[in-house]
């Protein structure tokens, strides 16, 4: 009896002891997660506080001078469309304009069109924009979409139009011209950001594309976050006075909240297989058959950003290849791009030979990669757990140091795998290809429609992409902050480039067949650059009988 009480009392004290120290532990995360949240709400007073304040032309210049030398050192093919000394030119006239202080907000729009000027479209200027505390962010986030963003925006003839609608009003129609938004003309919002960003080379399609598509930032850009719109709209000649509200975020499901927690087990799964857009309502990734025979498949991919590629390739294709399909038609319309290796995946079930899909990666110097892990705009928590992680950083830079090597044209290159001899798929689709693109295919889709058009695998239908045939310079983008004015600054640090080559430098992947849609199709519903495609297959089929 007397040792079972010891026992007992043994027993009793461990526990409160683990008890103990589960509760120090406890006390000591709360302490830093309220820590940490202090410091990122301080972190976010100290920025706001900044965004009107004046900025001395001194501060000004050395961010110019910081920014130039970036580049200088860690950008590849900084001079590919513009001439080092035009280059030099346009920074030495804006660091002699500056002569008064000004807002970061006008030192954005002063220093994005001289790196714009670079001609390289993943190399762009972000400006300063108000942040949000935990706590207001939680209550935006509640509060539902912006305005704006519930819609789906193309220019025609220099006049803004609606071409989708993902509102819950539906007495907006698409083809409707949007007058003007808070007494502003979309023009002239447009015009003021229009030379802020820049395509690869000297193409003409994306920027017309992406003012479009990006209204809803701009606006953003320039008026801050608003929970309401008051807009001018012009449907058929007659003109009507709209107030456009938040979209709630329970309603972007249709039911709320408790749908999106009801959703079965299938379509949650769905949705991480294809990636999903709840704002749009669609899936990134979508195959679907046009005809009732399955002899034409149409492969739509919105982005190379979202799903789990790797099983729905594999899935896709297993399927075309056992319907023995003959035709698929691959939609990059508005891609805008997203990861290497996705694309790689995808091409080698489209190859009909063995092939390397980069020709290779180029980058400044041996070191240059190094600067890849860090951003100098990340928070104060973020940069300590990297300082923390140092070692494992350490290794990776020596591995990508030991790894670059430097070419017989006496540039650094840095081997990727992508670039090595690769074998087409297994279940490779073995049928005629044609590729849908538009001003909108941009970086990834471009380099994936240069080895298709390269290797005369498919057949091109729609207009000029955005982004060029010969490569772009993107893959690792860190971003800079500018230490003065705050602003940010994203470039590419690896430049890659593909083993077709287009004679006609600086312009993107050509259609085979030009085709550019009209208001009138959109306003009725026609998409002429598939139907197009559909009635080729079709004669085609119909000549081989």
């Amino acid at each position: 009896m007397k040792f079972r009480t010891i026992l007992l009392f043994f027993y009793i004290k461990t526990t409160n002891c683990k008890k103990q120290v589960f509760d120090k532990m406890r006390l000591i995360r709360y302490t830093l997660l309220l820590a940490l949240l202090l410091e990122s709400c301080a972190s976010v007073d100290k920025y706001n506080a900044q965004l009107n304040a004046l900025r001395n032309e001194k501060d000004l210049k050395s961010d110019v001078d910081y920014i130039q030398h970036k580049l200088e050192k860690l950008h590849p093919d900084l001079y590919h469309y513009i001439a080092k000394k035009d280059l030099d030119y346009k920074f030495d006239s804006l660091r002699s304009s500056l002569t008064t202080p000004i807002t970061s907000s006008d030192f954005y729009f002063r220093l994005s069109p001289v790196i714009a000027s670079i001609k390289q479209g993943h190399t762009q200027t972000f400006p300063l924009t108000k942040k949000l505390k935990p706590l207001e962010k939680k209550i935006a986030s509640a509060k539902g979409t912006s305005p704006l963003a519930q819609f789906d925006f193309e220019l025609f003839n220099n006049k803004l139009y609606i071409v989708k609608n993902n509102s819950n009003d539906s007495t907006i129609k698409v083809g409707t011209e949007v007058v003007t938004i808070n007494g502003i003309k979309p023009l002239e919002l447009m015009s003021k950001f229009s030379n802020t960003f820049t395509s690869d080379g000297y193409n003409k399609t994306f920027v017309t594309r992406r003012l479009a598509k990006s209204f809803s930032r701009f606006f953003y850009y320039q008026n801050g976050i608003m929970d309401s719109v008051y807009c001018q709209l012009n449907y058929k000649d007659s003109i009507r006075s709209v107030t456009l509200k938040r979209l709630v975020k329970s309603k972007i499901l249709g039911n709320g909240k408790s749908k999106e927690k009801k959703l079965q087990q299938n379509e949650s799964h769905k949705r991480k297989l294809l990636g999903y857009d709840p704002l749009k309502r669609m899936y990134s990734k979508q195959l679907s058959f046009p005809v009732k025979d399955s002899s034409v498949a149409i492969l739509r991919i919105s982005d190379f950003t979202k799903g789990a590629y790797k099983k729905f390739y594999k899935k896709s294709f297993q399927q075309l290849d056992s319907l023995h399909c003959k035709a698929l038609i691959i939609d990059l319309r508005d891609n805008t791009g997203g990861r290497l290796r996705e694309i790689y995946n995808l091409y080698s079930y489209l190859a009909d030979s063995t092939f390397h899909f980069i020709d290779k990666s180029e980058v400044t110097s041996k070191t240059s990669l190094w600067y890849s892990g860090y951003s100098d705009s990340n928070p104060l928590w973020v940069q300590a757990i990297r300082t923390v992680s140092f070692p494992v950083v350490a290794c990776v830079d020596i591995y990508t140091y030991f790894k670059t090597i430097k070419g017989i044209d006496q540039k650094y290159q840095f081997p990727i795998k992508e670039s090595k001899p690769t074998h087409p798929k297994a279940t490779a689709f073995k049928g005629k290809v044609y590729v849908l693109i538009n001003g909108g295919s941009f970086s990834a889709s471009c380099l994936l429609s240069s080895n298709l058009q390269g290797s005369k695998r498919a057949i091109f239908v729609g207009q000029e992409t955005g982004g060029a045939y010969n490569g772009c310079v993107a893959g690792i983008m860190p971003v800079r902050r500018l230490p003065k004015s705050k602003l940010t600054v994203s470039f590419g640090l690896l430049g890659y480039q593909t083993p077709y080559k287009s004679e006609i430098d600086g312009r993107g992947i050509f259609p085979d067949v030009e085709i550019s849609p009209t208001l009138l199709d959109r306003m009725n519903g026609t998409d002429p650059e598939l139907q197009w495609v559909l009635n080729d297959v079709k004669n085609l089929q119909q000549a081989a009988k």
